[in-house]
C-alpha cells in the first residue's frame, strides 16, 4: 500500500475522529450509541495516522499532493 491521503485530508479525518469521540464519550457516554461512535472513530484516526485509505485505493482516489521534484 502507498500513501494516498493528503495533509488536508488527514486534518479533516483527525477532526472528524475527535468529534466522534466527543459525541461518543461526552454526549452519549455509557450508551450503546456512545460506544459505537467511539469504536467507529478509530477508522478515520487510523487512516489519518497511517496516511493510507483502503477505500481510496479501491476507488483510485489520491488526495496526496504529488509535486514534481526540481533538480
Amino acid at each position: 500500500m502507498f500513501n494516498n491521503v493528503g495533509m488536508l485530508d488527514r486534518l479533516i479525518r483527525f477532526s472528524f475522529a475527535g468529534v466522534l469521540l466527543y459525541l461518543g464519550f461526552g454526549v452519549y457516554g455509557g450508551s450503546a450509541l456512545g460506544i459505537g461512535l467511539g469504536i467507529i472513530s478509530i477508522i478515520p484516526a487510523l487512516t489519518a495516522l497511517i496516511g493510507t485509505c483502503p477505500l481510496y485505493s479501491l476507488l483510485g482516489i489520491n488526495t496526496k499532493n504529488q509535486h514534481p521534484q526540481k533538480h
